[in-house]
């Protein structure tokens, strides 16, 4: 009898786990877009829990993201202040300005980073922010505006597979099917983040200079722009452009390739 029970027992959990699967196979394309358009959600929560007072709950957040990205301010986008991006220097100001409220960060012990230190580097404040680590930490104050928890290249690449993701799903509905990219149009659509994230980390590795002053691009285009323009990171540069631009061009390959083949899978 007891042998019996235990096998319509384990019948009725594989006949669920069954279920479960197909139901999955049928609607994986919605599920994916709702959890991936919470995680893309998550890193814009953290500037509004600061700015309504919830402070512990948005460095929570910018805690988790804090695994997916750099983080690094000068390449981030800031809401709910005078300026949507900052230079260094505007962010070395801010920062030492407000040395209490710099050391949030779990383990800003260890990266010695205490209001005191702060304090006593801000002699110069450029030097006191040239350790990445250390601008990592600067999610932003009340007057200067908070920070998204990641990067404007990060922003433009995962929340650009969530929008073709969703564009996708409309279309198929609709009817429509696809057929995967090529293999040589996706790695020529991936190319370009590839070759500017390379690119950046060369140049932040080595203390170089070529990602800031963008020498190569003002020759490229005949020196027709702004210098501002060639300059540093802030949004309207032509570092946050090729960043938005690139990851846009990664998140329509990763849909466009990934997808149909997905799709296929699942049937």
């Amino acid at each position: 009898m007891a042998n019996q029970n235990s096998a319509k027992t384990s019948s009725s959990l594989q006949h669920w786990f069954n279920n479960l699967g197909r139901s999955f196979e049928r609607h994986w394309l919605a599920i994916f877009n709702g959890v991936w358009g919470i995680f893309v959600a998550g890193p814009f929560v953290a500037p509004i829990l600061m700015a309504i007072g919830l402070t512990t709950p948005g460095r929570v957040v910018y805690f988790i993201y804090n695994f997916f990205c750099h983080q690094l301010p000068e390449r981030s986008w800031f809401l709910f202040g005078s300026q949507s991006s900052y230079t260094k220097e505007q962010i070395a100001e801010s920062f030492c300005q407000h040395p209490a409220e710099q050391a949030w960060f779990p383990f800003s012990e260890q990266l010695n980073i205490s209001p005191e230190h702060i304090a006593a580097s801000c002699q110069y404040p450029l030097n006191a922010i040239s350790n990445e680590l250390v601008r990592r930490l600067f999610i932003g104050t009340s007057d200067f505006g908070w920070k998204v928890a990641w990067s404007d290249r990060m922003v433009s690449m995962y929340t650009s597979i969530f929008i073709f993701g969703v564009i996708y799903a409309i279309l198929k509905r609709y009817g429509f099917r696809f057929n995967p990219l090529h293999w040589a149009l996706f790695l020529l659509l991936i190319v370009p983040l590839a070759v500017d994230g390379t690119t950046h980390l060369i140049n932040d590795a080595f203390r170089l200079s070529f990602r800031d002053t963008n020498t190569w691009a003002a020759i490229l285009t005949g020196y027709i722009f702004s210098p501002n323009f060639y300059a540093g990171d802030a949004l309207g540069s032509v570092n946050s452009l090729l960043r938005i631009l690139s990851g846009l061009f990664f998140g329509f390959a990763v849909v466009g390739f990934l997808w149909p083949i997905m799709d296929d899978e699942f049937k």
